[in-house]
This record gives structure tokens, sequence and C-alpha cells, in this order.
């Protein structure tokens, strides 16, 4: 019985030792906080600030700028120089009118669902971010609730991400058009070009579908496709539609970056509950073993 005592004091010394500098911890993390001056709350404020989804929502507002705002006034450009030079009469263009307007209203939705949508996941990197330093510390634990609307919100970003493929594939069919019509204006006006019959150049928009074949007249060509070339309306929806293009671009990246950080943001919510897991099941046992210990040294006293 003597030799009991000693050993059961040298198993439960460590685990005591343990405690209290855990206790130690915690009482100068909280003095700590409480002495803080205005410089290091400061600091400890901007490191909480997700830097990643920051960028990413700067940048994807201004991919959504560029798309919506250039692509609502080029497509605006493109029926009026339709209507003065491809289509003279409004029934060969009135389905194209409807479309055209239908693209300007879903363009409305568009900035304003993402406008919605960024400060969303703007928010969703605040709370992760915080969330993660938090239970680092051993101050907050993650709810599955938080971790299923962060796998959501990776999904719908997917899904958006693949759309907004279509959409910059899409966005580049009129940079091609325009360019096109650009490069035949510019080797009709070249003197490399040798041309004897400048009438024979022609650019006819109704071999692409844009307006019907019965259109009137349906193409331009010569001294008239060069002073289409030369309108306002052209120059200026040509190079909407090439920062509109650009801004389409700009959104898939936001979106790739943002698609990167949620991954990584589930990750780490995933990972830290495993731990905490780790850490619920490790002190049960520890419990029980320091239960077990006491009783042994009870045991040993009597």
């Amino acid at each position: 019985m003597g030799c009991a005592r000693p050993a059961a004091l040298h198993e439960t010394a460590p685990r005591l030792q343990n405690f209290l500098t855990h206790r130690t911890r915690q009482v100068l993390k909280f003095y700590e906080s409480n002495t803080m001056g205005c410089f290091e709350c400061c600091i400890k404020c901007l490191g909480g600030v997700p830097y990643a989804s920051l960028v990413a929502t700067i940048l994807c507002f201004s991919g959504v700028a560029l798309f919506c705002g250039c692509g609502h006034v080029a497509l605006t450009g493109t029926l009026t120089m339709l209507e003065n030079h491809f289509s003279q009469i409004t029934t060969d263009h009135a389905t194209l009118t409807i479309v055209i307007q239908t693209m300007q209203y879903v363009i409305y939705g568009i900035a304003s669902f993402f406008f919605v949508y960024g400060i969303i996941l703007l928010a969703e990197g605040f709370y992760t971010t915080s969330a993660v330093k938090k239970e680092l510390q051993s101050q907050f634990k993650t709810t599955v609730c938080g971790r299923c609307i962060t796998a959501t919100f990776v999904f719908l970003t997917y899904i958006l991400g693949l759309a907004f493929l279509g959409i910059f594939g899409f966005s580049a069919i009129p940079v091609f058009l325009f360019y096109n019509m650009w490069t035949t204006c510019a080797a009709m006006k070249s003197p490399m070009a040798n041309i004897t019959d400048p009438d024979s150049i022609c650019v006819d928009v109704r071999q692409y579908g844009i307006i019907p074949w019965n259109a009137t007249p349906g193409k331009a060509c010569g001294s008239t496709l060069g002073d289409i070339c030369s309108t306002s309306e052209f120059y200026l929806s040509f190079h909407l539609y090439i920062v509109a293009c650009a801004g389409a671009g700009a959104t898939l990246i936001a979106l790739i970056h943002y698609l990167m950080i949620l991954s990584a943001n589930w990750a780490y919510l995933r990972s830290s509950c495993n731990q905490n897991e780790y850490q619920d099941i490790k002190t049960k046992d520890d419990d029980v073993e320091e239960g077990g210990s006491k009783e042994g040294l009870n045991s040993s006293y009597s």
C-alpha cells in the first residue's frame, strides 16, 4: 500500500501541471486582450480581414460593371447601326430588337445578382476567417450548418463559373464579327490593296443570322461600307464589345478565385471540426484515466 501512493502521485502530477499551464495561458490571453492598445487592436482587426475574398470581390465587381455597362451600350449602338444601314424596314429586324431588349434586361439581372452575391461571399469570408482564428484559440466551434452553407456556396459558385464561361465565349462573337468588318474596311482603304473595283468588297450581315435573308439591303459594299466603318456607332460598339468581353473574362477569373477560397475555407472548417472531435475524445479519455488515478490514490490512502 505504501508503494501505490507515490506511483499515483507520479501519474497525476503531469496532468495537473498541464491543466495549470492551460489555465495560466487563458488568464494571460484575457489580460492581454483587455490591456491591448489602439495599435494592437488595429493589427488584430486587420488580421481578421479575408484579403483573398476582398480581392476576388473587387475583381468581380469590376468585371461585372465592365461587362454589363459596356455590353448594354454596345447592344444599343449595334441596333442603331443595323437599323440605319442594313435593315431599313422595321419588320425585318423586329425579332432582333426583341432579342437585344431581352439581353439588356438580362444584363440588369446579372448586375443586381452579382452585386448581392459578391457581398454575401465577402461576408462569408469574414465569418470563416473569424471562425477559424477563434477555433484555433479554442474560443469558438463551427457548426454543421456553417459548413453546409460554405459547401452550398462552393456548388453555386461552380455553377456560376460554368455559366460565365459560356457568357465569356458568347461575348467574343460580336468582337469577331466587328473585327471582320473592321479588317475589311481597313483592307479596302489600304493603298497596298490594289483594288480596282471597291464596290465588289461587301459585308453581308445576313450570313451570320442576325437579320433574315429578305432584309433590305442586308449588306454594304464599297464606299457605303467605308462610311459605316467611319460612324461613331461602329467605332464605339466595336471597342465596347472588346471591353465587355474583357469584363466577362475578369468576372470568370473572380469566380474561379472565389471557388478556390471557398474550397479552402470548407477544408479548414472540416479539418478544425475533426480536430475538435479528436480533442473531445482525448479529453474524455484523460478524464476517465484521471478518475481511475484518483480512485487508486484514495484506495492507497485507505
